[in-house]
C-alpha cells in the first residue's frame, strides 16, 4: 500500500488525513490484548499512560512496526531513512477515559528540526462518544505555542499536564476524527488536537507512533528510538534499540513471538 496523492495532498492541506484498513484484524486483537496485558501488568498506571519506556523494548511493538503498509505512508512523508522516536498508547477505559487538552505536540519534544509525522492507530473503533481525537485543520501553519504559554491542568482529570488556552483557538473548527479498528490517522507535530472523555460504555484504544527521518537529531540524554527502514545518519548521534529478546513472564504472547526468540 503506497500514500496516495489524494492522501498526502489533504495532509498537506489539512494537516491531518485518515487511511483506512492499515493493520489486519488479527493485529487489531493483539492490540487489544497488549493494552489488557500491560493493564494487568502495570495496575497502578493508567491506560491512558502506557508510555514510550514501557513500549520501545517490547517485542510486540517491533513485530507491529514491522508493517510494510505503515511504513510505506510514512515514507511518502518523510522519506526512506525512517525510525520511530515515540510510542504511546492512550486507551482510555469505559466510562473512566481522561480528556486530552488542546495542544500540538511539537510543544512538547525535543527535535531538531522539527521534521516528525504521527500515526494513530486505531486498536478499537474510535468515534465522539467514546473520546475519539479531535483536530483543528489547518493549525499546522501556526507557531508551536511554548510550554511557558500554555495553562496548567491537573492530570488526575486530564491526560496531560498542560493544554492551550481555549481563548487561543476557535474550537468551533474542530473536526472528530472516527476511525474504525485497524485504520490510523496521521497528523503534523503543529496540528492543534485534543480529545474529550470517553463517557461510553465500549473501550477507546489508540497508539499514537512518531516517526522522524535518520536526519533528525533527538535532543535529550539516553533516549532510545527504532531504526525501522533505511539507514541511520552517520552526523546524527541518535540512540537505536537492539533487537528486543521474548521472555516468557516478562513480554506477552502474539503470532510470531518465536521471531523475537
Amino acid at each position: 500500500m503506497n500514500l496516495k496523492t489524494s492522501f498526502k495532498q489533504f495532509y498537506q492541506e489539512n494537516g491531518y488525513a485518515i487511511i483506512p484498513d492499515v493493520i489486519d484484524s488479527g493485529l487489531v486483537l493483539e492490540v487489544q490484548n497488549h493494552v489488557m496485558w500491560l493493564q494487568n501488568k502495570y495496575p497502578d498506571i493508567r491506560a491512558e499512560a502506557f508510555h514510550h519506556d514501557l513500549l520501545i523494548n517490547d517485542p510486540f511493538i517491533h513485530k507491529l512496526l514491522d508493517n510494510k503498509n505503515m511504513l510505506d505512508i510514512i515514507e511518502g512523508v518523510i522519506g526512506s531513512d525512517i525510525a520511530l522516536f515515540g510510542a504511546h498508547y492512550i486507551a482510555k477505559r469505559p466510562r473512566d477515559g481522561k480528556p486530552v487538552g488542546w495542544h500540538q505536540d511539537g510543544s512538547y519534544w525535543p527535535l531538531e528540526p522539527m521534521n516528525v509525522v504521527s500515526i494513530w492507530l486505531a486498536g478499537t473503533d474510535s468515534n465522539k462518544s467514546n473520546g475519539c481525537m479531535r483536530v483543528i485543520p489547518g493549525t499546522q501553519n501556526k507557531k508551536l505555542i511554548k510550554a511557558s504559554e500554555m495553562i496548567k491542568l491537573d492530570t488526575n482529570d486530564y491526560v496531560l499536564d498542560l493544554a492551550i488556552s481555549k481563548s487561543d483557538i476557535d474550537s468551533q473548527k474542530a473536526v472528530d476524527v472516527e476511525l474504525n479498528a485497524g485504520d490510523i490517522s496521521i497528523h503534523n507535530p503543529s496540528i492543534v488536537h485534543g480529545s474529550n472523555a470517553n463517557l461510553s460504555d465500549s473501550w477507546r484504544i489508540g497508539l499514537t507512533l512518531r516517526f522522524i527521518p535518520t536526519s533528525t537529531y533527538v535532543n535529550r540524554a539516553n533516549w532510545e528510538c527504532i531504526l525501522l527502514r533505511g539507514r541511520p545518519n552517520n552526523a546524527v548521534k541518535n540512540n537505536y534499540v537492539s533487537k528486543p529478546i521474548f521472555q516468557e513472564g516478562e513480554h506477552m504472547y502474539f503470532s510470531g513471538y518465536k521471531n523475537f526468540l
